[in-house]
């Protein structure tokens, strides 16, 4: 039975609605198209859809403009029926429902993340506590406490502990043997790093160790040491080190080459702060790439900082960038067109209206409030004035007509300036809400602008005149 779905919408929507349907054309459902009796879809709410939708008909769902706020599983309490939420975007239709490739499920991954606190010593326990939380709020399994050469760590068992007890995975990372044992002792799951001269730590304590080259890029001490604690059964992971650019790089992802297929079922682990940290780029892309290889490697763990201030986002990176590659792997798939958290400056799909579906747009636009759009041509406002279209915000102001309007000349500067910056870059820009910026932001920090009522700023302005 072919399914029946009623789609609400508004005014200025509704015919640029009916064409993608139509375009849509499959049989997979039946739609209807209900006019709710407002001209901007995204100021549709709840309460306003149970006041005036008074009879639903023999459809099985009811699908609102993604931007609809309140709480739809009362809707649909109400109606009998499942009532959803759409893609924000009207142009985002044929996505949603799989006619551009069923949206992936990324809840799945085989890499765990240790995230290193790198001045541990130098932090009270409450402040690495509170590092931990917001490492694990990113995506983080395991909070590793970096020691410091030279720097006593006094209370080092004690933020063992105190981590443990919070519920986290706690490794200990020093060049110390004594450091080593005493996070050992005190619970820690994982120690790095162990070589075939302090071997002796393994037999101490109960925690992981993660095995490294005695020497800088000598592969074979590595291997002695995992074929000893093969011989004992005794669980570890493997690195052999991850080095900087210009610095033995190449050679030493060669090295993490050879130790896998000298070892298929070894566990292995990869410390990409050295490239994300020592390397002046955006991270998001160096995340990607790095797991990329990490994902071909089947290494199932990897060790990232947070130290320069451009490496702030790089759990959250690292989180998203693990979820996409083990999909794309599973899926045998290029990582493309997966998820746009790691395109934090551009974006693949970023103009969702041409400039022709904007004119029509701005042709049925019968109030004087503005509306920004922005396409390949440039940045478009338009009223029931008429549509002006230029790249600089600035060629806008002698056109808008609020010199005596302090905050809605305030407004208009705000939202042009972000069109502008979407133009230039090549990212999604929706009026009223702030430019998303992928995994370089916290969720809850691009969500804090959305809250606000979509178009609740737009005001009555003087005239504008056409222009080409």
């Amino acid at each position: 039975m072919v399914e029946k779905i009623l789609f609400l919408t508004g005014s200025l929507a509704e015919k640029q609605l009916h064409r993608v349907l139509r375009e849509m054309a499959s049989e997979a459902f039946e739609w209807r198209v209900h006019n709710l009796g407002l001209k901007v879809a995204a100021l549709m709410t709840a309460d306003m859809i149970k006041r005036r939708l008074n009879e639903v008909g023999d459809v099985q769902r009811i699908l609102v403009p993604g931007r609809c706020r309140g709480d739809l599983e009362e809707l649909s309490h109400h109606f009998g029926i499942p009532v959803e939420r759409g893609p924000e975007e009207l142009m985002d239709l044929p996505r949603f429902f799989g006619y551009e490739g069923k949206a992936p499920d990324l809840d799945n991954y085989d890499v765990r993340i240790f995230a290193e606190i790198v001045d541990a010593p130098n932090l009270i326990i409450e402040e690495i506590l509170q590092q931990a939380a917001a490492y694990a709020a990113d995506g983080a399994d395991v909070i590793d406490l970096g020691c410091l050469p030279d720097t006593p760590f006094p209370h080092l068992a004690d933020s063992v502990r105190a981590l443990k007890a919070a519920g986290y995975r706690v490794s200990v990372d020093s060049m110390q043997s004594e450091e080593l044992l005493t996070g050992g002792e005190a619970g820690a799951d994982f120690l790095l790093s162990l070589h075939e001269t302090n071997l002796w730590i393994a037999d101490k304590v109960a925690s992981r160790p993660v095995l490294i080259p005695a020497k800088p890029g000598d592969l074979d001490s590595l291997q002695r040491a995992m074929r000893r604690l093969d011989a004992e059964g005794r669980g570890y992971i493997a690195d052999p080190i991850l080095d900087p650019i210009h610095f033995g790089f190449t050679e030493s992802i060669v090295r993490y080459q050879r130790l896998r297929s000298d070892h298929p079922d070894a566990e292995m682990m990869m410390g990409v702060g050295n490239i994300t940290e020592l390397t002046e780029a955006d991270t998001t892309g160096i995340n990607a790439v790095m797991m990329g290889i990490i994902s071909e490697l089947h290494i199932t763990n990897i060790l990232t900082t947070q130290v320069s201030p451009h490496c702030r986002s790089a759990v959250r990176e690292a989180d998203a960038a693990r979820r996409i590659m083990y999909w794309a792997r599973q899926q045998n798939s290029l990582p493309k067109q997966v998820d746009n958290r790691l395109t934090g400056l551009h974006e693949t799909k970023p103009y969702p209206y041409t400039f022709t579906q904007i004119s029509e747009l701005a042709a049925d636009i019968r109030d004087p409030n503005f509306r920004i759009q922005v396409s390949n041509e440039g940045i478009h406002l338009y009223n029931r004035d008429g549509l002006v279209t230029h790249d600089d915000p600035f060629d806008f102001y002698p056109q808008l007509g609020v010199e005596e309007d302090g905050g809605h000349a305030f407004y208009l500067g705000v939202e042009l300036a972000r069109a502008q910056i979407a133009h230039q870059l090549g990212k999604r820009y929706v009026q009223d809400q702030p430019l998303g910026w992928g995994s370089a932001l916290a969720e809850v920090e691009q969500d804090m602008n959305r809250q606000q009522e979509p178009g609740t700023t737009m005001k009555k302005t003087s005239r504008v005149r056409k222009t080409s």
